[in-house]
């Protein structure tokens, strides 16, 4: 009992969002539509008080060390949850705007981030698995929630389908992983794999790398993201391309570098190609977009590759790189999303790039906010995406990877043409004169500015408490 207690006490973060979700599906079936805001607010309070419980909680392992609580899993999750978070204060405010408030869309949130969670804290093949499924029947929901809409029936159900076939390569990787190796951990995998690195262990682990790859939608695994951005409703693509990446990123560090440290030289190689990958249909994919949310998954892409970039060094100057940029890509997507958020036409939430002409004269201050955020995505010193890509780039180089530092650079400089074209239409085109912006939500116009502030004086932030809590973070990885 008192193994359960200890066990139960490390895993209080998953443990109460489980029970508080529970609880919350209650309220909304019993009462209805009606406290469709109250089950939002809760469940806001729930994902804050499970970040509480996760940075103040005890360190260890639970479950037979299937769940680990270490300072990468403190951090990874933090961000999750509170992204999360965020993710739910944007989407109420855009669905009762648009007529489509059900309390269906926190509670399902709330039990995405159990898995996500989960998958921040595995210590097995089996945990990983069963926090990406459970993560995953969320999200494929969430993605086509507007069922009067053919475009998210469409997205959900290439999320799904594909979802499916990437389960099934994942499982069969875990599978021979487990068939050469005999155990499950991650460290045993890698205590096995030190001695025995043969070619049906580094076979299993490529179908490994190829499942995860899509959960991150890096390419060439990333056929559902364009038109699952773009048919979802904007507040769910919001969540999609930050917390689950988030996790799935962490997850990946923790079974490439943790289970195959020793074999780095391998999955090396192919996190690169990945990452190259990434590079191209990311930076060149985007230039022909004309819808936002389809132009921002692109991007999404094209982030993902400098991520990966980073935990290809296998370093823990890697592994710090890659939280670095991630949380820096948090806020500038929750930004971004946030803005889109606030602004519609005639009633008609913002789509197109063509639909922000005129933004400078009708919103200067959002119009600054925006500009801001695509600089910062660009990357563009000192802005906060510069110092992402600049610890990438910098532990890429450390391990030998600069000419993988170098495409990525060309990859920004190509990136930089949709961006630019934002800002110019922004800027310098003329808005339809019998075309107004409707007024702008609080909420996310607020949340839109801050992130915007976030990334202008970012050096400063970075210095100060972000840089030493990702070197903390990423220490508590088994690098070698």
């Amino acid at each position: 009992m008192t193994d359960l207690s200890s066990a139960l006490q490390i895993a209080a973060p998953e443990v109460t969002l489980a029970v508080g979700g529970l609880v919350l599906l209650m309220i909304g079936a019993f009462t209805g539509e009606k406290n469709t805001r109250l089950v939002s607010g809760l469940s806001v309070l729930l994902l804050v008080a499970a970040t509480v419980l996760t940075v103040t909680g005890p360190l260890g392992q639970a479950f037979g060390g299937t769940y680990i609580a270490d300072p990468l899993a403190v951090y990874g999750k933090a961000v999750i949850f509170l992204s999360a978070a965020v993710a739910i204060v944007l989407g109420d405010v855009w669905m009762h705007r648009n007529n489509m408030a059900k309390f269906e869309y926190p509670v399902l949130i709330t039990l995405s981030s159990i898995g996500l969670g989960m998958m921040a804290s595995s210590g097995d093949l089996i945990s990983m698995y069963i926090g990406i499924e459970m993560s995953s029947l969320a999200l494929y929901v969430l993605a086509a929630y507007r069922r009067d809409s053919l475009h998210a029936s469409e997205a959900g159900l290439k999320y799904f389908v594909l979802g499916a076939l990437s389960s099934g390569i994942l499982l069969y990787g875990a599978s021979l992983i487990y068939g050469f190796a005999g155990s499950m951990k991650f460290e045993e995998i890698a205590a096995f794999a030190s001695n025995n690195p043969g070619p049906g262990l580094i076979f299993g682990m490529v179908f490994l790398i190829a499942g995860l790859a899509f959960k991150v939608s890096a390419a060439p695994f990333h056929m559902w993201t364009p038109d699952v951005y773009q048919g979802a409703p904007t507040p769910v693509v919001a969540l999609f391309a930050t917390a689950p990446k988030v996790a799935a990123m962490i997850l990946i560090a923790r079974v490439l570098i943790d289970g195959f440290n020793l074999a780095h030289f391998q999955w090396a190689q192919v996190v690169i190609l990945i990452s190259l990958i990434s590079f191209a249909v990311g930076s060149f994919g985007g230039l022909l977009q004309k819808d936002i949310q389809r132009l921002l998954a692109y991007s999404s892409i094209i982030n993902i590759g400098y991520a990966l970039l980073g935990i290809a060094a296998g370093t823990q100057m890697g592994v710090q790189a890659m939280l670095m940029f991630m949380t820096l890509y948090v806020v500038d997507q929750l930004g971004f999303f946030a803005i889109l958020l606030s602004l519609s036409r005639n009633g008609r939430p913002i789509r197109s790039i063509s639909d922000l002409a005129g933004l400078k004269q009708e919103r200067p201050v959002t119009a600054i906010a925006l500009t801001i955020l695509a600089l910062s995505s660009v990357g563009i010193p000192p802005l906060s995406g510069f110092w992402g890509k600049y610890y990438v780039f910098g532990a890429a180089a450390d391990a030998g990877y600069w000419m993988a530092g170098a495409a990525g650079l060309v990859a920004s400089v190509v990136a930089a043409f949709y961006y630019l074209r934002i800002i110019k239409v922004m800027w310098f085109d003329a808005a339809e004169t019998e075309v107004k912006t409707d007024k702008a939500p609080v909420v996310p116009q607020w949340v839109g500015w801050a992130a915007a502030a976030f990334a202008f004086p970012v050096l400063l932030v970075a210095l100060t408490w972000l840089e030493p809590l990702t070197k903390a973070a990423a220490a508590g990885v088994g690098v070698g």
